[in-house]
């Protein structure tokens, strides 16, 4: 049984070898455009490989939008921009029906959601009634409109931008929304040498662009591949600790984290942290999940899904120090 097991792996692992040199090329393309932000692309060659939309945030300037759109140059698939605004309605996203005089009937005209890359920047200007308009979209994959129900093409992925500094006419997202991402994304500012060869490249007058290099078919191959990497029991249940430590913490000897955490991950954050691991894997072309793949995901999948409480508010903590402070002190296996 375990010859088996080990022959399994050892063919994920020769099959990933071959299957993910798309993911060089990919990263090469958006090179020509981006410097740096090697955080930001890997992240989002992650959640294209584990089907998972994802929250960016960071100050105006870091490149959130332009990365976003350097990713969709380099596939052939559709791309859609939506900014979001104050006065934008559900059906601005969605699409909506529209009545013929002529004939007497009712046409679906549908929205710029139906595309494989959306961007939904600056999804916190819009009220809670548009930014529920995607819910369907983000779990489903598919859309209402009227009486019909349309699905979304494969690979559908949302890919949303907000600034943490701006807070005036601003609705902040609720849980159940945030919950659905897959990684919410923290974004810093370039190094000096990063930032000296941004200058160089955006003073010369002509923008540089992505062009596409990678069919679809090829992350969906990706991600079949991705759903056979060998992930074993111990880690699995080293995501559990994990997750249940942030819902239970003096069960897991953190009696200091109780008062700090209103409420704990949903179990998205399982599921997630496995899904999210497999893909790191394939990334670093190997045909199994080690534990240094769940540490280095864990804030990306987690620092949405904790509420804090007043007191640790009132302390100046934040989810990211909660989640260290987790990984710190949870037994590797």
């Amino acid at each position: 049984m375990e010859q088996i097991l080990k022959d399994d792996i050892k063919q994920v692992h020769d099959q990933i070898e071959r299957e993910s040199i798309f993911v060089q090329t990919i990263t090469s393309e958006i090179g020509k455009v981006i410097v740096g932000q090697k955080y930001l692309i890997e992240r989002l060659l992650v959640g294209l490989l584990a089907n998972g939309h994802i929250l960016i945030e960071g100050v105006p300037g870091l490149a959130k939008t332009y990365a976003v759109k350097a990713l969709a140059g380099a596939i052939a698939t559709r791309f859609q921009r939506i900014q979001f605004t104050p006065d934008l309605l559900p059906a601005d996203i969605v699409g909506t029906q529209i009545y013929n005089q002529n004939t007497g009937d009712f046409t679906v005209r549908k929205g710029p959601v139906f595309a494989n890359l959306v961007l939904a920047d600056e999804i916190n200007r819009a009220p809670p009634k548009v930014q529920s308009a995607l819910l369907e979209a983000m779990q489903e994959h598919q859309v209402t409109i009227g009486e019909e129900t349309f699905k979304l093409d494969d690979p559908f992925l949302v890919l949303a931008t907000q600034n943490p500094i701006e807070q005036e006419g601003t609705y902040p997202l609720p849980e159940a929304q945030t919950d659905r991402f897959l990684l919410k994304l923290r974004l810093d500012y370039p190094s000096k040498v990063e930032e000296k060869e941004i200058i160089e490249r955006m003073t010369k007058g002509k923008e540089p662009f992505a062009e596409p290099v990678v069919q679809a078919a090829a992350i969906i191959k990706a991600r079949e591949l991705c759903a056979r990497i060998y992930v074993d029991d111990k880690l699995k249940d080293y995501i559990l600790d994990i997750v249940f430590a942030t819902r239970f913490p003096k069960e897991h000897g953190l009696d200091d984290l109780e008062p700090l955490i209103r409420y704990g991950a949903s179990p998205r954050a399982s599921i997630y942290l496995v899904t999210t691991a497999r893909a790191m894997a394939f990334l670093k072309r190997r045909g199994f999940v080690i534990p240094e793949d769940i540490k280095e995901l864990a804030l990306d999948v987690l620092r949405h899904r904790i509420i804090l409480s007043y007191e640790a508010e009132a302390e100046e903590l934040t989810t990211d120090d909660i989640v260290k402070r987790i990984l710190e002190r949870i037994e590797v296996p």
